[in-house]
Formats: structure tokens, C-alpha cells, sequence
């Protein structure tokens, strides 16, 4: 069980590697007109729920697997509070990027919206790389 649960938990982690490419895809946006940023945003808006998922996906199987070794806990606490982060931040990140779409469709400009994905984007992502390095090197108790 615990092998299907860490195939799954690697699965996960995968898929919200999505917060690796959304900075660059947020900073390209920039560099297009009104029409193509509202396109870029609707697809980062369905790829952020698909990301959403499978944050979903790495709470259940992360749990199970925390209950299963004999971790530290402080990094435990780290770990968990480095995943909320990330989700929290990944769910707020939804509004700028809706505010992108409605900015365009009424002829105004979206810069400010895209300036503030691009800046929580950037902190998903370091808080990303942060939890993988916490993951590739647990604290044992």
C-alpha cells in the first residue's frame, strides 16, 4: 500500500509542476495584445484547478505517508505549512488572473492584474522548490 501511495504522491507532485512554468508563462503575457492575454489567462485558470487537484491528491497521499515513517516533527510542521502555502497562494492567484479576462472583454488594460499573478506565482514557485528539497531530504526523528 505504501508503494501505490508514493507512486501517487510522485504523480501529484508532478502535476502541480505546473507552478513551475506559470511565471513564465505569466511573464509572456505581457509581450501580447488584450485577446491573446485573455486566452493565456482562461488556459492558466483551467490549468491552476487542474493543479488544484492534484494539491488535493498530495494532501491524502502526503498523510498517509507521514503516519506511516518515523519523520521529525518539525519537519512535519515545515512540510505542511510549506503545502498550505502553496495551496492558499495557488488559490488566491485565481483572482488576478480572473481579473485579467474581465479587464479585456471591457477594453481595459490587465497590467496590474497580470503584475500581481506574476508576483504570487513567483512565491509558489520558491515555496515549491522549497518543498521539494524538504521532500528529497526528510528529518528523522
Amino acid at each position: 500500500m505504501t508503494d501505490a501511495m508514493f507512486l501517487l504522491h510522485v504523480l501529484g507532485a508532478v502535476g502541480m509542476g505546473f507552478y513551475i512554468v506559470l511565471p513564465i508563462m505569466l511573464g509572456g503575457a505581457s509581450k501580447t495584445d488584450g485577446s491573446g492575454q485573455a486566452g493565456l489567462a482562461k488556459g492558466l485558470l483551467s490549468a491552476n484547478r487542474i493543479a488544484q487537484y492534484f494539491l488535493i491528491v498530495q494532501l491524502l497521499t502526503g498523510g498517509y505517508l507521514m503516519s506511516q515513517g518515523d519523520y521529525a516533527v518539525v519537519w512535519m510542521i515545515i512540510v505542511t505549512l510549506l503545502f498550505l502555502a502553496i495551496a492558499a497562494l495557488g488559490g488566491i492567484v485565481t483572482k488576478p488572473l480572473k481579473q485579467v479576462v474581465s479587464a479585456i472583454q471591457s477594453g481595459q488594460s490587465a497590467t496590474a492584474s497580470i503584475n500581481k499573478a506574476k508576483v504570487m506565482s513567483l512565491i509558489i514557485l520558491v515555496l515549491y522548490v522549497a518543498i521539494i528539497y524538504f521532500m528529497v531530504s526528510p528529518i528523522y526523528a
